[in-house]
């Protein structure tokens, strides 16, 4: 079977070769939101999608205040949850229509703006459930133009092809994956990180590292993602720990998004590993933010694959200036695992899940592993008692 995962690896690579990969449009701070303002029908609503924390907390009033500034007419749709379900795409697809609106601009964090890239493939899509979108490229239609505008350093979503759901009834998340769902644009600000708790800095920022070393450390790898997921992981190293105890070191948030995108555009070509794949069964199961299952599994998964990664850890230390040249490949990554193990320690990262329960570990790690082998070209394959493994590292010991 191994072998059958390897050639389909290598067709995803084809594909993403020879067809190539939309990237949106970047503009970074409150200048570049109104250059893109400029490019809007003024004649036409836009729906604005955010979450209720963040229009609660007023994150979203300065975008709001500059459509109204140029006189766009918006209309808000903030029900989105955590985990976006399909009801929510589905409420906000409702609005999208009763008022005709133009285009979409999603403030937020992934799951608003996978919540918004999903509204938009069912603008035009209207045939097509949810469902039927799920997969490969079951969109195949130019989406209403997009603006994402994260809050969050950690997803990427402002610059990728895939848009996850949550179905609470099927206890089941699943992503639409097509060209045609990476925004129009992205803009990046960095005031609006700023009231971002420090957890939850901690955990995005660790999620794109995450994304940039899983996309790093696979067969996929090209040269444009390995340059973008180096510079991602360069940055994090630099930014994040600042950024977690200082929220308002507008330099380092500022630093933190540009990593979040490009470790976006690394990944997007190359795919994930074993760590999104566990993560996602704890999302799915118990609701858990992601970065945060992200951050509890990823130590755990990068020492299974062991040697098998050596080199490639040991290019991203001395991409990093962590080593010297002396030094052995071996000793390069032992010397950055280390380094990550004691980022997580200074980010208060928790080696336990409470959620989660010894009886579902066989379940959890069976769709790990279903939903990896395929999709993910992982630099070693996993089997399902190495998840296991794995998972009840992490299973809380109180």
């Amino acid at each position: 079977m191994y072998f059958l995962y390897r050639c389909y690896h290598f067709i995803l690579k084809c594909i993403v070769i020879f067809i190539g990969i939309p990237a949106p449009r970047l503009y970074q701070g409150y200048s570049g939101f109104k250059q893109w303002l400029a490019l809007l029908n003024p004649n036409k609503p836009v729906l604005v999608v955010t979450d209720n924390t963040l229009n609660n907390l007023g994150v979203v009033a300065p975008i709001l205040a500059l459509l109204d500034e140029h006189a766009i007419s918006w209309q808000l749709f903030s029900d989105v949850d955590a985990n976006p379900t399909i009801s929510n795409v589905e409420s906000g697809l409702a609005l999208y229509q009763q008022y005709t609106c133009q285009s979409i601009i999603a403030v937020g964090g992934g799951s608003v703006i996978d919540c918004a890239k999903l509204i938009g493939a069912r603008a035009v899509r209207p045939n097509k459930s949810i469902k039927q979108l799920k997969g490969l490229f079951k969109v195949l239609k130019k989406l209403p133009p997009l603006c994402a505008i994260p809050t969050t350093a950690g997803t990427g979503s402002e610059t990728t092809v895939a848009a996850v759901v949550n179905d609470p009834q099927m206890q089941t998340k699943y992503a639409a994956t097509d060209f045609a769902l990476v925004p129009s644009d992205a803009v990046l600000i960095a005031e609006l990180t700023q009231t971002v708790p420090d957890f939850i800095t901690a955990a995005t920022g660790i999620d794109a590292l995450t994304h940039a070393l899983e996309a790093y450390i696979g067969t996929n790898g090209l040269a444009f993602s390995d340059d973008k997921s180096l510079r991602a992981i360069e940055l994090i190293l630099q930014n994040l720990l600042t950024a977690y105890k200082n929220g308002n070191d507008l330099v380092a948030r500022e630093n933190m998004l540009l990593a979040s995108f490009y470790a976006g555009q690394a990944f997007t070509r190359t795919s994930v590993g074993y760590v999104h794949a566990i993560a996602h069964q704890f999302g799915a199961q118990y609701g858990t933010a992601h970065g945060l299952a992200n951050s509890v599994v990823l130590m755990h998964v990068l020492k299974f694959y062991g040697s098998s990664i050596d080199k490639k850890l040991a290019a991203i230390a001395d991409h990093c200036q962590l080593t010297q040249s002396h030094q052995k490949p071996t000793e390069k990554a032992a010397i950055l695992l280390n380094t990550l193990e004691q980022l997580l320690i200074d980010l208060a990262i928790p080696h336990h899940l409470k959620e989660l329960k010894v009886a579902d570990i066989p379940k959890l790690a069976g769709a790990a592993i279903v939903e990896a082998n395929w999709d993910y070209p992982v630099p070693k394959f996993m089997n399902v008692a190495q998840c296991q493994a794995i998972i009840h590292k992490v299973v809380s010991d109180t």
